[in-house]
């Protein structure tokens, strides 16, 4: 059959190297019609003569909906070329379109076809069983209300499912609700049952749809009307309360229950079981004996992961159907001491000077105890006698202080022990190490073996001879412990010292600037400072007594002061 047709706007699109125009044409066909049915005229719509169809090459582009349809090269006539199932394409969605492109030469266009496909009421409501059975007591009041499952229907629209018909009976009514997406249906007890008469109901449930005409599913209902257990289990109390101590062994019964049934036969058999209820970690921890009612250890109960546990218990006949009802169980976790406190250290320098004042924090301690009561509550303390000591923050939470003077060049390094125990029986505790390196400070000045250093230089030497060399040695570390050495005159000085001798700043090295004569100058002082590279900057000096030894370079002199002649030159 010919379908409705729209004619969209054209529209040019220039692509990479040709030039084409695309447009859009769109169509539509129901399902199901008949091959050869004409869907529309392309040639009309396009506005191409049909003379034009065959020198221009009309031609639908291959792709998986190219299968469903064709053109006639002579009318111009697009037409259905397999059938079309709207089910099988687009299954419940409710728009349904197929696209294809048609390609015209001389010039070359392209062009979008869009055909939709439209709905007919070709499939029937359908229940996915064919037979459900309900069981309902005879002791139900009217107005009690059934679920019955819902119809299914591929179709769309007004072809879809409306509306659900019960087979006429004396007992059973049918509430429909229409939503939206759905149509579902109850059925509702109008009139008490009673099984001596009729312990079986057969019903038929028609679902139907909305096409012209209707299309049917049925499904049949059977009601078993079931003999009366009027009586449900009761527990001898609705709660129960225990302790029950953590690390119980697994297998330890912790509570017996007991229900009574005041029906008879197997209407008052109890079976126990574990409700499911809240957390599924806490049920997994106890069991029931069915038979028995015990409740029974079965995972590690642990205080400090469930201090509380709520259990639900149900007691259910054997009834048809069954009666059940529930009890609970409070169970109070008694802790025991099986966790050790947790100590946690963050330090808060990489180290701690020497002149520190007391009280400076140095790291942050915090300790734990997963315990609850006594168990939990934990003391902490430095292990030995340090410089140090722990300071309250706050509940278990401590800082490391300074607590008496530093000194690096007696102790540089301190490994403190800080312990912590809780008040369980028997106590639990733990400790840990923390390392404090004790950093230099410029906190010493040099030091030179001895107060004065005599030295002893020969007449006649020839200058830049070593005098002698000056040592001192500084306490501190690094900078701070880097000399130097430089002259300072005596005070009874005549002449510059540093005219007479001169010193290597670095190696304390003293060295002669001239020849010395022992009948000039038979002793001259000085002083050597050492000073280190500490900020500020520590010194100290050292007197240096420098003696000029004698030689016989000189003759003998008479009265007259001329120089005596020998005796054995005298007879020469």
């Amino acid at each position: 059959m010919e379908s409705l047709r729209y004619l969209c706007v054209i529209t040019a699109l220039h692509c990479c190297l040709w030039r084409s125009s695309c447009g859009k044409i769109i169509y539509s066909v129901s399902e199901e019609v008949n091959k050869g049915t004409v869907v529309g005229n392309i040639a009309k719509d396009l506005k191409i003569s049909v003379q034009e169809l065959e020198s221009r090459i009309l031609q639908l582009v291959a792709g998986s909906n190219r299968k469903y349809f064709d053109v006639n090269l002579k009318t111009g006539a697009l037409f259905v070329n397999e059938r079309i199932d709207r089910e099988e394409l687009c299954f419940a969605h409710q728009q349904c379109a197929l696209n294809l492109e048609a390609v015209i030469q001389n010039p070359h266009s392209l062009y979008r076809i869009e055909i939709n496909v439209l709905d007919v009421n070709d499939n029937a409501p359908y229940f996915v069983d064919n037979v459900i059975t309900i069981n309902i007591t005879e002791d139900v009041v009217p107005g009690a209300r059934f679920h019955i499952p819902v119809a299914e229907d591929n179709d769309i629209g007004i072809n879809t499912l409306k509306d659900y018909k019960l087979s006429k009976n004396e007992h059973f009514s049918i509430d429909v609700q229409t939503e939206e997406q759905s149509v579902s249906a109850e059925l509702v007890l109008q009139k008490p049952l009673d099984r001596e008469k009729q312990s079986v109901i057969p019903l038929v449930l028609t679902a139907v749809d909305g096409g012209k005409p209707a299309k049917t599913g049925t499904l049949s209902v059977i009601v078993n009307v079931l003999d009366i257990n009027d009586n449900w289990p009761v527990f001898s109390k609705p709660l129960y309360k225990i302790k029950v101590r953590e690390n119980v062994s697994v297998g330890t019964k912790i509570i017996s229950l007991t229900a009574t049934d005041l029906d008879e036969g197997t209407n008052s058999d109890i079976i126990y079981s574990i409700a499911e209820h809240g957390n599924i970690k806490k049920q997994n921890l106890f069991t029931v004996v069915p038979e028995t009612g015990d409740i029974v250890v079965k995972g590690q109960i642990d205080h400090d992961i469930n201090a509380a546990i709520e259990l639900r218990v149900q007691a259910r006949d054997k009834g048809s159907p069954p009666k059940s009802t529930q009890c609970k169980i409070l169970i109070e976790v008694m802790d025991e001491n099986d966790n050790a406190p947790e100590i946690i250290v963050t330090p808060l320098v990489e180290s701690v000077k020497e002149d520190t004042k007391s009280g400076t924090a140095v790291a942050l301690v915090t300790v734990s105890d997963k315990d609850g009561g006594k168990n939990g509550i934990v003391h902490c303390a430095v292990k030995g006698l340090f410089p140090f000591k722990l300071d309250t923050s706050y509940n278990n939470h401590y800082s490391l202080v300074v607590n008496g003077p530093l000194d690096r060049e007696s102790v540089s390094l301190y490994n403190i022990t800080i312990t912590a125990a809780d008040e369980g029986t028997p106590p639990l505790s733990s400790s840990t190490v923390i390392t404090v390196h004790i950093s230099d400070v410029n906190d010493n000045a040099p030091h030179f073996p001895a107060p004065v250093i005599n030295a002893f230089l020969s007449e006649n030497g020839q200058a830049a001879g070593l005098v002698t060399r000056v040592s001192a040695d500084d306490s501190d570390t690094h900078e701070n412990a880097e000399l130097s050495y430089s002259l300072l005159d005596s005070s009874s000085s005549s002449v510059p010292i540093t005219t007479l001798i001169n010193i290597n700043s670095l190696s304390g090295e003293i060295f002669s600037l001239q020849s010395f004569n022992h009948e000039e100058m038979k002793r001259f002082q000085f002083q050597v400072m050492a000073i280190d590279s500490g900020v500020p900057p520590l010194r100290s000096n050292v007197t240096v007594n420098v003696f000029i030894l004698d030689e016989n370079d000189n003759s003998p002199l008479n009265a007259t002061g001329q120089t005596a002649v020998s005796a054995g030159t005298a007879l020469q």
